[in-house]
């Protein structure tokens, strides 16, 4: 007789309308802390859009600002980043009640794997955006507000500008995401370390293309985006390497494990 999965079994024991309750339930908590959190931050909307924008003004020409071209923007633009921001600081809560979705459905011995991967999701996550703020809107500002051509003053739109560091944001967060993405493909079983190891070269000179694209065209600034992504696979591959036969270990000692609540 064939042995039933872990989600195959908790589905016997849980009906489908009580998963569907507690997602929903998930999800309302998740609205809800959501929204607190913008709450909190609403009030500041404006000294966080001062902060966010600090990269490029302290490039501006003299005498120069920012500038919005529509009626509704000093207005909207600080509330869709707070409302974004509250949404990133709810981060961590959000993929807690999705491992407590997912939880009951793991084996004892896949639930010590997930949980590191995902705590270090997160603060990989959080350290692809600061350094993003910290490290590569200076050099892109800094650049792009310089090579204007002569008789062009620099006076950016505000919500151009957030839509443009919010899509850096996100690009540097899910690029920090290489190692966690590398060590789940090896212990899935879609590649192997050896494989990894194999297309390092084409991974490399990915990274610089990436770091072409969304940085300036200076070798300096494709380098500070290409070497960490390169140094994060790397990272990636160590700890699959480490992760891999312990797993193996691990299932076989646990072969007649079920799933813990």
């Amino acid at each position: 007789m064939s042995k039933k999965s872990p989600i195959q079994t908790n589905l016997g024991e849980m009906p489908l309308v009580a998963h569907l309750t507690e997602l929903r339930s998930r999800l309302l908590r998740i609205v809800l802390i959501w929204m607190l959190i913008f709450a909190g931050l609403f009030y500041f909307a404006n000294d966080l859009y001062t902060f966010i924008s600090e990269p490029l003004r302290a490039y501006l020409p003299e005498g120069t600002s920012m500038i919005a071209t529509d009626v509704a923007s000093p207005f909207l633009t600080p509330f869709k980043l707070a409302l974004i921001s509250a949404l990133f600081l709810a981060m961590p809560f959000v993929l807690h009640q999705i491992w407590g979705f997912i939880a009951p459905g793991l084996y004892r011995h896949e639930k010590r794997i997930a949980l590191p991967l995902l705590a270090s999701s997160i603060i990989l996550f959080y350290a692809g955006m600061a350094f993003a703020y910290f490290v590569v809107f200076p050099l892109v500002f800094g650049f792009f507000t310089s090579a204007a051509p002569e008789g062009v003053t620099v006076m950016t739109d505000i919500n151009s500008y957030l839509d443009f560091v919010m899509t850096l944001f996100l690009a540097f967060g899910l690029a920090f995401e290489i190692p966690v993405a590398t060590v789940l493909l090896v212990l899935s079983g879609a590649v192997d370390v050896a494989k990894l190891k194999q297309i390092r070269p084409y991974v490399v000179v990915g990274c610089f293309v990436i770091g072409m694209v969304l940085t300036p065209p200076d070798v300096i600034s494709q380098t500070l985006l290409a070497g960490p992504m390169w140094l994060l696979y790397e990272v990636g591959i160590l700890f699959a390497g480490l992760l891999k036969p312990v797993t193996r270990r691990t299932e076989t000692e646990t072969e007649d494990d079920t799933p813990s609540a």
